[in-house]
């Protein structure tokens, strides 16, 4: 099959728009066509080969469509159902079945290997391979065969042109304070980085009730709207004094904290302003190598607790249809985030996400 695709061929370049060859699903894949996905700073991050996915490659992890037809051994999904896709696991290793599909042991093969487990792409341009199966789908185009693992039915009548970031950066900071953190209602919780996975973390701590929810950023506009979304503070995050503005606003130090910048110093000041036994969660992306520190002389008295969160440690099946659900009934407006641009626009599209401009680009197929 042709389809059309956003393909990367180089690190930091323009995304080109191709003809590709598309082979035929595998018995336990599912071809959808898109209708959309959105952009995330992991597509930016593997483009800039942080992690080394082969290139030329179709990148995209949070699509959402209609399938066109099933692998023979998938049973319960069948053409025109409306689908989320998300990332994929291998279903057997310990991790997936304890329910974590998010630290599957084959993580890297299932999500970052740009080749099927058995080593072949779905993708071809004039017979030569172009990496496919990114998170299980490489959603950055027209269609695309998917991991049935990587897909999650949605309602009839889902917005799909709405719903793929859910597949990934909400579903991140939603999940990070939902499923991992979980704090009570009435608690403090405190998020670094405004952006559309900060401030889903917003959202999913207002989803709590926790009472006290700091965000911390150094763009002005993104607190103005993490305040409108629900956050009872904010904090300059160029401010030389941001511990003690947090221990004042929290009571002593936050319960709860969420770092989704994935830079070192923001990660030191995350364990320096949390209070005793407090909890934090590390969602945000880091080149490979990159330290930070923890001062353990002062810190082995508080009791805390460092949680490195991939994907929110989120269930997809399960969790992408809770959050809609939220959604629906206005306890998640999430698509406050969004923006859509034209496929043809998707280098626009990325641009705007580095510059801050758009919060949660998203493609539309």
């Amino acid at each position: 099959m042709k389809i059309t695709a956003a393909v990367t061929t180089a690190p930091k370049s323009r995304f080109e728009l191709v003809e590709l060859d598309l082979d035929e699903p595998r018995p336990d894949e599912v071809q959808v066509r898109l209708t959309a996905c959105g952009v995330c700073h992991t597509d930016a991050v593997v483009r800039d080969q942080w992690y080394p996915t082969p290139l030329p490659a179709v990148l995209g992890h949070e699509g959402a469509g209609v399938v066109e037809t099933v692998g023979s051994a998938v049973t319960d999904l069948a053409p025109g159902d409306k689908v989320v896709l998300s990332f994929n696991s291998c279903g057997s290793c310990r991790s997936c079945l304890n329910g974590h599909p998010a630290y599957c042991e084959n993580f890297y093969t299932h999500n970052f290997s740009g080749r099927r487990p058995d080593g072949d792409t779905a993708f071809t341009q004039n017979g030569e391979a172009v990496s496919s199966h990114f998170f299980g789908q490489s959603a950055f185009a027209t269609v695309s065969n998917v991991a049935r693992r990587s897909v999650v039915k949605v309602d009839h009548d889902a917005p799909l042109e709405l719903l793929g970031p859910l597949g990934c950066g909400i579903q991140t900071g939603a999940g990070a304070v939902l499923n991992v953190l979980n704090p009570e209602a009435g608690s403090s919780i405190v998020v670094f980085g405004a952006g559309a996975v900060g401030l889903a973390a917003v959202l999913a701590s207002v989803v709590a009730n926790a009472t006290t929810i700091v965000a911390v950023d150094i763009v002005p506009s993104r607190l103005d709207l993490a305040r409108e979304l629900g956050a009872t503070h904010t904090v300059d995050g160029r401010a030389t004094d941001q511990v003690k503005q947090i221990k004042e606003i929290t009571g002593g130090g936050a319960q709860y904290a969420v770092d989704t910048t994935g830079v070192a110093p923001v990660f030191r000041t995350m364990t320096d302003c949390m209070g005793v036994r407090g909890h934090a969660a590390l969602v945000g992306a880091s080149a490979l190598g990159t330290e930070s520190t923890i001062d353990i002389g002062t810190q082995l008295l508080s009791g805390q607790t460092i949680s490195m969160v991939v994907e929110g440690d989120s269930n997809p099946q399960l969790f992408i249809p809770r959050l809609i659900d939220l959604y629906r009934a206005g306890r998640f407006p999430f698509d406050k985030l969004v923006k859509t641009y034209p496929m043809a626009d998707i280098n626009d599209a990325f641009e705007d996400s580095e510059s801050g401009e758009t919060l949660k680009p998203v493609v539309l197929l």
